[in-house]
């Protein structure tokens, strides 16, 4: 569980209008940063840079990620043009958080806002597979729903990604998101055309799963 304070918004509040709180700046997290069990998550700088190369250059990364290769000087500039995405106004607008773990970045968060006006969400991650497989990427996550539904309370939130990306397909599920559609070969990257599968999660869900009214996925 993370250290976000918010409040559980009531049922009444779920079936009604949409109350997305905005406009939202990550100066509230770089004097307040969020912690998880092992980690801390602060707004993505740009002197991060040389941490986010070492896995930004990664072909098994690249993979999954619609981002083209880069030269080292092009992924700083890259780093720090999403550092420098820092509020939640419009749609369109991306917040990114560092992964930070022993002093090191490990991978990013993203909140994107997809639709002010149905108070809708999407979430994302990045991580180096140095540090796959123990449960850092379920820690972060859990933060960017915390944010999503508590302090920006968003009615929905989904996430979109790379069909074949069977570990963060698992991460989804683990979170308690469902998958709700595959858009076949919605994008060519890579010399060929790719699947995108999307999960999706309602406020209500979340805080069933926060009350302990339901268990998640454990797989």
């Amino acid at each position: 569980m993370s250290t976000i304070l918010h409040a559980l918004p009531d049922e009444a509040a779920d079936a009604g209008p949409p109350s997305l709180r905005l406009p939202f700046d990550v100066a509230e997290v770089e004097h307040r940063p969020f912690t998880t069990a092992r980690m801390t998550l602060r707004p993505l700088a740009a002197y991060d840079a040389d941490d986010v190369w070492e896995y930004q250059r990664l072909p098994e990364v690249l993979r999954y990620i619609p981002w083209p290769e880069r030269e080292r000087d092009e992924a700083r500039e890259h780093t720090e043009a999403r550092a420098g995405m820092r509020r939640l106004v419009a749609d369109g607008d991306a917040i990114f958080l560092a992964m930070v773990l022993d002093g090191r970045v490990i991978g990013d968060l993203m909140v994107r806002l997809s639709s002010a006006q149905h108070a809708r969400l999407e979430i994302g991650w990045v991580v180096h597979p140095d540090f796959h497989g123990r449960g850092l990427a379920t820690e972060g996550a859990d933060v960017l729903l915390d944010l999503a539904f508590g302090r920006l309370a968003a009615h929905r939130v989904v996430a979109h990604l790379d069909a074949r990306n069977a570990a963060s397909a698992g991460l989804c599920e683990r979170l308690g998101m469902r998958r709700e559609a595959t858009i076949v070969e919605e994008e060519y990257n890579d010399g060929e055309w790719q699947d995108t599968a999307s999960y999706g999660m309602l406020r209500r869900e979340w805080r069933a799963l926060r009350a302990g009214v339901v268990t998640r996925n454990p797989a």
